[in-house]
């Protein structure tokens, strides 16, 4: 299957992994930068890839190379148009998060998509983490009984170095804050356990000691789940002196299962009732990874190409994705008005955030 990467900064190297992992061709990579091309194809040793073709413009390398598959790694304000314009040529695509940065986009690509039979997989690689994955076979099996309340605790750190690597951290029309870049992972997983259906979001957001961005370094909410649950969101960047942990809880009338770790990838808790020796291996199950975004990236695109194959929905669609960013998008929202907002949302984008702070 011939693949093509646009955007080669930070998360790159974990999709260039997963494309030599799953032996996708990889036909040509795109970046504004030909030095950020040239160094992530060195570091994974295939700068002397005479196949491996080099673009800077993203348009002239889709209508030129027509890859089958595409995976977009640029600023996150990008995200959408890119998505399109590979939705329109009939390219099926990976998006990191967040798929778009309005309500109004993630809705077009759904539906453009749809319309072209393009597949699109939202870029939320921890679903895949084995933890993750433990905690949602025993949900799927009844095994927690009548869920009561959940929460998601993404307590890391940026400094400013971070955010000086790239001018377009931190602004509202690129990235978003906190809530957005860091924690949508966390978000997306809390949503996706707690049975998907909002009924209403109240958070509120601050920014306490990233004074140089726009957008928020700490936010937390409150969510009413239609199923009657109740879901707590808390994400910041402010943890000093480095990122402390990503922690996903879940309580149900015969079970608590805690996920932590840096990033979701540990079992802390494992307790159920209807206790089985299987159970065992699970008890403090921890999965090594080389950094905060773990290792799903390379199921997530083994199950893209299979979905692609077998013309079937990815198990992480783009309405997975849409979902996430509207979680945040809520807040974002209810931060402005001071009020909770009702789901769904329609017509609010990051932009609208603007001059918050």
């Amino acid at each position: 299957m011939k693949y093509a990467l646009i955007g080669c900064g930070r998360i790159a190297t974990n999709h260039i992994k997963a494309a030599v992992n799953n032996q996708l061709k990889i036909a040509a990579v795109c970046d504004i930068l030909p030095e950020a091309m040239e160094s992530l194809l060195a570091k994974h040793a295939l700068e002397q890839e005479e196949s491996i073709s080099r673009y800077t413009d993203y348009i002239q390398m889709l209508d030129e190379i027509r890859p089958e598959l595409v995976s977009i790694a640029t600023e996150s304000g990008i995200h959408a148009q890119i998505a399109l314009a590979c939705i329109e040529r009939g390219i099926h695509v990976i998006i990191e998060k967040p798929m778009a940065m309005s309500m109004e986009d993630a809705d077009k690509i759904i539906r453009r998509s749809e319309e072209k039979r393009v597949k699109v997989c939202a870029c939320h690689q921890n679903r895949f983490n084995v933890a993750v994955q433990k905690m949602r076979t025993a949900l799927e099996a009844g095994r927690f009984g009548q869920l009561s309340h959940g929460s998601i605790h993404v307590r890391w750190n940026r400094n400013e170095g971070y955010y000086t690597q790239a001018p377009w951290r931190g602004t509202w029309a690129q990235d978003g804050g906190c809530l957005m870049n860091q924690c949508i992972h966390g978000i997306d997983l809390l949503r996706w356990m707690m049975g998907d259906e909002v009924e209403e979001v109240y958070g509120t957001t601050r920014q306490q000691f990233h004074d140089y961005l726009e957008a928020e370094d700490v936010g937390v909410a409150v969510v009413k789940f239609k199923n009657g649950t109740i879901g707590t969101i808390e994400g910041t960047t402010n943890v000093y002196p480095k990122n402390l942990e990503e922690t996903l809880y879940l309580f149900g009338e015969k079970g608590t299962v805690k996920i932590g770790g840096t990033s979701t990838n540990n079992i802390d808790v494992w307790d159920f009732a209807d206790e089985t020796e299987a159970d065992a291996a699970n008890k403090n199950l921890k999965e090594v990874t080389s950094n905060v975004y773990g290792n799903g990236h390379t199921s997530l695109f083994a199950d893209m190409m299979d979905a692609i194959q077998n013309d079937r929905k990815p198990y992480v669609d783009a309405v997975a994705g849409r979902n996430a960013l509207e979680m945040i998008l809520a807040i974002y929202k209810s931060q402005k008005t001071g009020m909770p907002v009702k789901l769904p949302l329609t017509d609010f984008s990051s932009t609208d955030m603007k001059g918050t702070f």
